[in-house]
């Protein structure tokens, strides 16, 4: 059940014309009202053919009339709306049943508090079976203004109780930290105008999209005013920057002014103060660019700032900022990737947007290497090769699954349902960015006996995930890859335990194809054995003493332990 209040005005008959009458699309039926104050005194133009919607009008804004009479300065935000909608599938309710919850209701806003006899007045319309709108005039008998100060938190408890003792659809708990739900206005502005969303939720997305291109709050401003978005910044006398509002262009008021919001509007967490103490905690030494001389290595840098997102979740406030920078890089990641997994990513970065802010208050600084790789992403000039991408996909599918599950721990209700959406549309395109390296791998597969020497290394380096991996149909491709690895001077036994340790196995649809993404990138250069190099020094080290002998015998690579060698 989803009870939402609405702005404040000052024309009750003219609501009282939207809930009497047909609706916009002939969708009213019967309106009549189920509850209100002093309801025997109250005319009911629904049900009563004497009564008029002006009579009832005057009869709600009494309270308000005397007021304004007795005070020079008039009221004129005194009218509180507020409908309450049931979900599709719910069962149809009553009208007594609605009263009730009516009464609830404005009992949990304070407007007509438990026995309180000099509360406001108010009624509450039904005209449709899944809905009601509660309307009141927010002056009470006694002259007073009720106390209305964080009613919306109040009444979203009272319907999470409701739902409980009524049977109903259960909703989650809101925690303050969620963005504002379109207006009514907005909604029909926008399908007026063609645009798919709302101003706000189209500012929403833009400004998220330029934070990885920024390093302070005058870059960011600067950015979305080149990307043709109205900016009004707000300056101290110093010039200092104090605020900013943001306007989506054609979206403009009835004087043909265009219409501005503020950054803490458009979403919580989009507010100058915290923009900017995002953007300055994950500032580099030099800028970006200047690092564009290394761009094969900025998707592998990215990985690697991966590497130890689980650990740094231990403290909640480090916690916060790696989950914050987490939603940085997929954000980046989805605008620098190819085509074909665009579409995915950036579902999932806007997925993830409700995962990346809760009442935590996040220690920004802790996760500057992540904010840090994104823009190193943003500023590559040259995309990423095939096995780099997936591999970073992937690490950021298991950094997802490690953010969910962390917000589950913490009862982030909102915070996890949108992770888990980020991680249905992150698996997509991690299978699609793994494809092309499957095929390339399952061709140069290696030879039988070769394969059964890598089984053995694959049950000894993670035994409790051996046969999943061994029956995996990914697993002709890992063998091809442990091959490669160990031809670079790698040891197989020592890639796994430790893609192993990277991220437990158990859960993995596939750990074939998960240990294929890991090793990718822990594997990619080579790398000399370490023994055959303890045993080099050593061999150089009592030929050299010899007379004659200036040169150093071949030697052999080592295995290891039990390993049969081929």
């Amino acid at each position: 059940m989803i009870a939402a209040i609405k702005p404040s005005g000052a024309n009750t008959r003219g609501l009282l014309a939207y809930l009497y009458g047909p609706g916009r699309h002939d969708e009213h039926t019967d309106p009549h009202i189920v509850a209100g104050f002093a309801m025997l005194a109250m005319p009911d133009a629904g049900r009563d053919e004497i009564a008029t919607l002006t009579q009832l009008a005057r009869y709600l804004d009494e309270p308000v009339r005397l007021r304004n009479s007795e005070f020079g300065k008039k009221i004129t935000d005194h009218v509180w709306h507020c409908p309450v909608r049931a979900a599709p599938e719910d069962r149809r309710l009553s009208d007594a049943e609605w009263g009730e919850i009516a009464q609830r209701i404005v009992t949990a806003a304070g407007i007509a508090p438990e026995g309180d006899d000099l509360a406001c007045r108010w009624i509450a319309v039904r005209h449709a079976d899944d809905h009601i709108h509660i309307l009141a005039t927010t002056v009470r008998e006694d002259g007073r203004r009720p106390k209305l100060h964080d009613s919306g938190i109040r009444v979203g408890d009272a319907c999470r109780e409701i739902e409980k003792d009524y049977g109903l659809r259960r909703l989650k708990k809101g925690d303050r930290t969620g963005t504002r739900a379109p207006t009514q206005a907005e909604m029909h502005k926008a399908e007026r105008l063609g645009w798919e969303q709302t101003s706000r939720e189209w500012l929403q997305d833009r400004i998220r999209a330029a934070i990885p291109h920024a390093r302070t709050a005058e870059e960011l401003l600067a950015y979305l005013e080149a990307d043709g978005i109205a900016i009004k910044a707000r300056r101290g006398p110093s010039g200092d920057l104090l605020g900013y509002a943001a306007g989506r262009p054609g979206d403009l008021n009835k004087d043909g002014e265009q219409i501005f919001h503020p950054g803490g509007k458009i979403a919580p967490d989009l507010t100058l103060p915290k923009l900017q103490a995002r953007l300055e905690a994950g500032r580099p030494e030099e800028h970006p660019t200047a690092r564009r001389n290394r761009p094969a290595t900025a998707w592998h840098q990215a990985t690697e700032a991966l590497d130890y997102f689980r650990t740094d979740l231990a403290d909640d406030t480090h916690a916060q900022a790696h989950i914050t920078a987490l939603g940085e890089l997929l954000e980046a990641t989805a605008q620098k990737a190819p085509a074909h997994l665009r579409a995915e990513l950036h579902a999932a970065s806007k997925a993830f947007a409700r995962a990346q802010r809760s009442q935590i208050r996040a220690e920004d600084r802790a996760a500057h290497a992540i904010r840090n790789a994104a823009r190193d992403i943003i500023h590559t000039a040259t995309g990423p090769d095939g096995s780099a991408l997936a591999a970073l996909i992937a690490a950021l599918l298991w950094a997802g699954i490690i953010a969910n599950r962390w917000h589950e721990a913490k009862g982030h209700a909102h915070q996890a349902d949108a992770a888990r959406q980020a991680l249905h549309h992150l698996q997509a395109a991690a299978d699609h960015a793994l494809t092309p390296t499957l095929v390339v791998l399952e061709q140069r597969q290696p030879k039988e006996e070769d394969r059964r020497i890598l089984a053995h290394d694959v049950r000894a380096a993670i035994p409790d995930q051996a046969d999943r991996i061994l029956t995996d149909p990914s697993w002709p491709a890992l063998a091809a890859l442990l091959a490669d690895a160990e031809a670079r001077g790698h040891q197989p036994h020592q890639l796994l335990k430790e893609a192993a340790a990277q991220r437990e196995l158990g859960t993995a649809r596939q750990p074939a194809r998960v240990l294929i993404t890991r090793l990718q990138h822990t594997s990619r250069n080579p790398r000399p054995n370490p023994r055959a190099e303890a045993a080099r020094r050593r061999t150089t080290a009592s030929w050299t003493g010899r007379p004659g002998h200036g040169t150093q015998p071949p030697t052999a690579p080592a295995t290891p332990p039990n390993r049969p060698r081929r």
